[in-house]
């Protein structure tokens, strides 16, 4: 996923993404059926990424902003004012598809106030993952200085960071890692689990480990491993996996995989599962690698570069109370395009996928749900949120 403004860089925005672009077709415009309306039209953003909020009972929204911000307001379509929760651009490498790029509450966030981030910084070029704590007297504002650097690993390039954190339904914090950058993953990171590039990892914030700022699950498929394996490993395979999501009804882990040359891919993550990439891009091959003898998992979908786009976002499953006619199914999305689609399946098989319609401009830089599972999604040259509506 690259990040610039729009339109002024987008040509130079669409190259980056997803690395060549190709020739255009897709789902027809006629199959719209949502129109997308600005949910809070008061407020515009720098360069948004993220949007979440906390189980802590005041139904604020947190708005990650690339350069290394977050914004807080108050969830209601008419707000007319949000604050600086949290700055540290002093502290952020940001530019290109590097920056401040992810932000998760801790599942006890009402009693202890920790949340987690994920960004860039320089020299050298690494991303941290790191703890912050809210101000004792400022609900609304974070304390710089209270951040604990938990994780940090290098990038050798400026793109494929990945960026996303979530916390599980096992309270465990997982995080997405890009396979390190360039093009068709030089380093074969993807599949080396000696390394933490082209993963999901997952680390237990609730305990320290050694000189470790947190804990290796117990369950994680490579702990305790004499293979030189990072435990901290989920899942690999993965070439730039931006976005990733749990169905909060029964915990399914979702992830849009950003694709090379051809091919866009939604996953469904699993417990040690190998994804393929650079062995296979999608559910086509890449690079033949006669040493590999893993079994691969498919993706349940994925779509050729075109009109549909080049750029896949993650999503959410929906559970939006307006929205009742795509209750369990996949949101999902693409950047380039703007294309907003409803994946239906049956466990994991995919069933149909329906076009539901196209941002007003391009950059759908990520969707966001708030903790009554409300459905966002953020424009990033705009600046703007939005919800879908059904057309009338």
């Amino acid at each position: 996923m690259k990040f610039v403004k729009i339109p002024v860089l987008a040509a130079l925005l669409i190259i980056l993404l997803s690395c060549d672009l190709k020739t255009r077709s897709g789902s027809p415009v006629a199959a719209e059926k949502f129109t997308p309306a600005e949910a809070f039209p008061a407020l515009s953003f720098e360069l948004p990424v993220e949007l979440t909020s906390p189980e802590d009972g005041t139904n604020r929204l947190f708005v990650v902003e690339q350069q290394g911000r977050i914004q807080v307001f108050a969830n209601k379509p008419g707000v007319k004012i949000k604050s600086a929760f949290l700055d540290i651009a002093s502290k952020v490498k940001s530019g290109g598809e590097m920056g401040l790029l992810g932000l998760a509450f801790h599942p006890d966030y009402r009693s202890n106030g920790y949340f987690y981030v994920n960004y860039t910084r320089g020299n050298p070029l690494e991303t941290v993952i790191s703890r912050f704590k809210v101000s004792t007297s400022n609900p609304n504002l974070a304390d710089p200085a209270s951040e604990t650097i938990l994780l940090t690993y290098p990038q050798p390039y400026s793109n494929h960071n990945g960026g996303k954190v979530a916390f599980g339904p096992d309270k465990m914090l997982y995080i997405a890692v890009g396979d390190g950058g360039s093009g068709a993953d030089p380093h074969n990171n993807g599949q080396n689990r000696r390394t933490l590039l082209g993963k999901i990892l997952r680390i237990d914030v609730y305990k320290t480990e050694g000189a470790l700022q947190y804990a290796i699950p117990g369950d994680n498929p490579f702990r305790g491993n004499t293979e030189g394996f990072r435990e901290e490993i989920y899942a690999w395979g993965l070439r730039n996996p931006w976005r990733f999501a749990f169905d909060r009804k029964n915990g399914t882990l979702w992830a849009g995989d950003v694709g090379q040359n051809k091919i866009e891919e939604i996953d469904i993550i699993e417990k040690g599962g190998n994804y393929g990439w650079r062995v296979m891009e999608a559910n086509e091959l890449f690079k033949r690698d006669p040493e590999n003898k893993a079994t691969l998992i498919n993706p349940i979908w994925s779509y050729p570069h075109g009109a549909d786009g080049n750029s896949v976002t993650g999503g959410y499953v929906c559970y939006d109370k307006s929205l009742p006619t795509l209750t369990g199914k996949y949101l999902f999305g693409d950047f380039t395009s703007g294309n907003i689609w409803a994946l239906t399946y049956s466990g994991k098989e995919a069933v149909s996928n329906e076009l539901l319609t196209r941002l007003p401009q391009g950059g759908l830089s990520s969707f966001g749900e708030d903790t009554q599972g409300n459905l966002f999604m953020l424009a990033l040259g705009p600046g703007k949120i939005y919800r879908l509506e059904a057309k009338k």
